[in-house]
């Protein structure tokens, strides 16, 4: 923020675009002081299959950006871009006694996936993955996080559903819920890993790409 109270971002000499639809992804961005544009990436998710978590979260990044690059390619947006651009994709799973969750398809599996979690722990894993559109260089990497919970009540959980929140995040899980988060019991990592964007690991992939 400047004398005058303005806002001043921190990427003066650069331009981010945020290749996600997430709104706890866009807010984490924001509060690190970034401005970004958004431009999502229509990938079949599904169709990626790993085995181990972290390879999971990678190659989604990875085949988010491909996507977004193609897209900005078609449009003739890639030539067109003279500033320095890095563009950030990311992915975000949930581990349940070694199971990968990704978003529940259904009413009874996101009310499974909840009532598993009530007096449980479930993991969750997060990667970044940095493009810098003029240079071709691209940097990435994952956190993983894990949350200890209290018992989740019935009538939290009906009140998620009827949300419907829980459809949108990976393993019905969205720790800064209102009705959620007073049921934590412990975090190892931290919150914005656990959100789907760990901040320290988006300064470094930044700084390392620029």
């Amino acid at each position: 923020m400047d004398a005058a109270g303005n806002f001043s971002p921190k990427n003066k000499d650069f331009e981010i675009i945020l290749g996600s639809s997430s709104k706890a992804r866009r807010e984490i961005l924001a509060e690190m002081g970034y401005e970004f544009t958004i431009v999502t990436a229509d990938i079949d998710e599904k169709s990626i299959r790993k085995e181990k978590p972290e390879d999971l979260v990678m190659t989604l990044a990875e085949a988010k950006a491909d996507a977004i690059m193609m897209k900005l390619r078609s449009n003739n947006q890639l030539e067109e871009i003279s500033r320095p651009t890095l563009l950030i994709t990311a992915d975000t799973v949930v581990v349940y006694q070694g199971v990968i969750r990704e978003k529940p398809t259904s009413e009874k599996e996101a009310r499974q996936f909840i009532r598993d979690y009530s007096g449980g722990s479930a993991s969750v894993v997060g990667s970044i993955l940095v493009t810098n559109l003029v240079t071709g260089t691209r940097k990435g990497g994952w956190e993983s996080a894990e949350v200890y919970f209290l018992d989740i009540p019935d009538e939290v959980i009906d009140s998620l559903i009827e949300e419907g929140i829980t459809f949108n995040v990976a393993g019905g899980l969205m720790l800064e819920h209102p009705l959620i988060l007073p049921l934590v019991d412990t975090l190892i990592g931290t919150v914005d890993c656990v959100m789907g964007l760990s901040k320290t690991l988006t300064e470094k992939l930044i700084n390392e790409v620029l």
